[in-house]
């Protein structure tokens, strides 16, 4: 800490998103002021750690559903998509879950009135939706404009670099063509993004669903665990340095 951090003083408790250093695998880590927040009190760490970079992509998507449209959220059983499921039924707005079939009792439980696995129906057949958010993109441009309703909109936020590549270039053009918006959700990142949502989960308003906590050393099988599609809500890696 130097002479220009003001907010925070030594032993104070933190938290917020370490995305741009890309470290976070570590017992320490460095982090630039503007990236870190007070933690609540009435968070632990580990629940704290779900919120900055999730909870930023999950109230930045649902502030683009409006009253009365269709939503599909693809991935909606993972920690994004779980907070995106309660905070987009809280507005009143009918939303549809995609992920696999362990994740349908999850999904419904958060408020989705519709489920679909992934593995057994191609959601890009049914719809049509006005917004589609996509955390896990792997299909091609046009099975998505197919699952658009006219002047409907599809983000992707997570997925392959191929089909990241795709959306940007030919879903633009594609979309532009027909009436739809194909594009890529521009994720802004801070505390402005991600506190207020620990205001809503310390009020009741939202849950945290955190499915399991992992110790440092067990990374490879945190990741594997995530990977092979079994969470339900956040997983979380601990570090343990002396102190909770």
């Amino acid at each position: 800490m130097g002479a220009g951090v003001t907010l925070f003083r030594l032993g104070d408790d933190v938290y917020g998103d370490n995305l741009a250093l890309k470290g976070g695998f570590a017992e320490y880590a460095v982090a630039p002021k503007h990236a870190l927040a007070l933690k609540p009190a009435g968070l632990s760490f580990a629940e704290a750690s779900t919120l900055p970079q999730p909870g930023a992509i999950a109230v930045q998507a649902v502030a683009r559903a409006k009253p009365g449209e269709r939503m599909l959220i693809n991935g909606a059983g993972g920690g994004t998509g779980a907070f995106a499921l309660q905070l987009v039924v809280a507005s009143g707005i009918r939303v549809t879950g995609v992920d696999n079939a362990g994740k349908l009792d999850f999904m419904r439980s958060l408020g989705a009135a519709e489920v679909i696995d992934y593995r057994a129906d191609d959601f890009t057949r049914t719809g049509p939706y006005d917004l589609i958010i996509d955390l896990v993109a792997r299909r091609s441009v046009f099975a998505y404009r197919r699952a658009l309703a006219p002047g409907g909109t599809y983000l992707i936020v997570g997925g392959t670099t191929r089909a990241l590549l795709r959306v940007v270039t030919v879903g633009a053009l594609i979309g532009a063509m027909t009436g739809r918006l194909l594009g890529v959700l521009a994720v802004k990142q801070g505390p402005a993004h991600f506190s207020p949502l620990a205001d809503r989960c310390i009020a009741g308003d939202v849950r945290i669903h955190l499915d399991r906590v992992f110790p440092l050393e067990q990374v490879p099988e945190a990741l594997t665990y995530v990977g092979d599609g079994h969470a339900l809500g956040k997983v979380v890696v601990e570090a343990r340095t002396g102190a909770d």
